[in-house]
């Protein structure tokens, strides 16, 4: 047997002990000096102007605040020979984060409980005689319970079957009224109270006496240019806001959100946390089946001992407050964090010039070969020329070596400078009475490549 195994010891773990160390080489290329000093100018420029300054990486940052909203419609209106105020068309009267104004109605006055026709639109509801009218049943789409019977449709010719429901039913003796125009000049108003735990803040209290406050509230109405912190809305702005036209809104109603965003920087004093606002229409208003916004209420009241109610549908804008916030504070951590990201990430300076002056600049083998040194743990190389001699008994292979010191600046100033390291690996000859073996092993480092030289004889 060949004695391999210690050599393949060694050679597996002949790199596994190694220390790189980065190589300093100064490279007179404009072109690439260009690249190397254009890549740190946009890495720091970015970390200083987006990350630092825009996204404030120094800061530590609260974005789930405490909040509570209360709003208020406030404006009267006259709609035919009716006054209407808030009590009339705002929807909840007591505020919310939720609040909406009815535009337009849909009336059915003096419903009872009673018997009437069911309307022909309801599925299976027309008929010619009694037995096509199921008693008992009610039709998911209908308006009640069938009573089994086919009556007329109010003074129709043609028949239904009869319901026990409020009659009349809606479809049929429905009024529409005209639209609520007048509303594009009311007023809601937003009082929102903000507080972000962490940091212990929340809204600063205005420093004008109440009075003051009192006043400026009654003649503000809020504009983005020239009253952003009035918290005075007109329905007519908010749905200019949104993109839509109030008239349409009028007419089929619609869902408008209110996003209320504070962003709040804490290194500055409190009293500049301020909030801004945004509107967009939140329904589908694409969406014939879906858009809009509508809902039914009634009003009962007693005439001649049996109650009696108005059934009304409302059209309306329904206003969502939703309310977001950000507030940030100077904070060590992040910033040692920010920094040192900074720092690291200019090394990609050197990665992105490295792989281009290795590629694709002129003399790029050259570059190569400098950049790459092996440094052994002796003074010396070895420039070996091995010569086998047979063996019998106890003699060896001999190899004849001649050392040569190193050069004083590392490395050799030939060629022969490609083996960095140079030596021999002997093995123990096996031998027979009959005959004479030898085996040799020798390898040579390059920068890029290693070679391997395995020789074996018998003689």
């Amino acid at each position: 047997e060949l004695a391999l195994q210690p050599f393949l010891g060694e050679l597996y773990f002949l790199g596994f002990w190694d220390y790189e160390t980065p190589k300093v080489m100064v490279v007179k290329n404009k072109t690439l000096g260009f690249i190397y000093r254009g890549v740190q100018f946009l890495v720091i420029t970015y970390f200083i102007w987006y990350v630092f300054i825009s996204q404030k990486a120094y800061q530590e940052s609260e974005t789930r605040p405490e909040s509570s909203v209360y709003t208020l419609m406030k404006g009267t209106a006259v709609h035919g020979d009716d006054i209407l105020d808030t009590v009339e068309y705002a929807r909840p009267s007591e505020g919310g984060d939720v609040i909406s104004t009815i535009l337009r109605r849909e009336v059915t006055y003096d419903q009872k409980q009673g018997t009437c026709a069911e309307h022909f639109n309801v599925a299976n509801a027309n008929c010619t005689r009694d037995s096509d009218c199921v008693k008992g049943e009610v039709d998911f789409d209908g308006h009640g319970r069938r009573t089994g019977r086919c009556v007329p449709y109010y003074n129709h010719t043609y028949k239904t079957c009869e319901i026990q429901s409020w009659c009349p039913i809606e479809q049929y003796a429905v009024v529409i009224e005209p639209p609520l125009v007048k509303a594009i000049n009311f007023t809601v108003f937003i009082r929102n109270s903000i507080h972000f735990p962490r940091f212990k803040v929340g809204n600063i209290k205005d420093a004008r006496s109440k009075r003051d406050i009192q006043k400026y509230l009654s003649r503000c109405h809020y504009n983005e240019e020239k009253e952003p912190y009035c918290p005075n809305f007109r329905l007519g702005y908010i749905a200019d806001q949104a993109g839509e036209d109030f008239s349409e809104l009028c007419r089929t109603g619609g869902v408008i959100g209110v996003f209320i965003n504070w962003k709040c920087d804490l290194d500055l004093h409190p009293s500049h946390c301020k909030p801004t606002y945004s509107f967009r229409r939140l329904d589908l208003r694409k969406d014939l089946i879906n858009s809009g916004y509508h809902y039914r209420f009634a009003k009962y009241y007693s005439k001649d001992g049996v109650e009696s109610r108005t059934l009304i549908k409302a059209y309306g804008i329904r206003l969502d407050v939703i309310v977001q916030g950000h507030a940030g504070k100077f904070s060590p951590i992040p910033t040692i964090i920010s920094t040192v990201t900074t720092i690291t990430s200019v090394g990609i300076c050197t990665i992105i010039c490295d792989w281009i002056m290795l590629n694709f600049i002129d003399k790029n083998e050259v570059y190569s070969d400098r950049k790459f040194d092996e440094v052994r743990n002796t003074s010396t190389h070895l420039d070996c020329k091995q010569s086998a001699a047979a063996v019998s008994g106890t003699e060896r292979t001999e190899n004849q070596c001649q050392r040569r010191r190193h050069p004083p600046g590392g490395r050799s100033s030939q060629r022969l400078s490609l083996c960095s390291g140079f030596s021999s690996y002997r093995p123990k000859p096996r031998w027979t009475p009959t005959s004479l073996h030898y085996v040799s092993f020798s390898w040579c480092f390059y920068p890029k490549r290693l070679i391997l030289h395995f020789s074996t004889g018998s003689n």
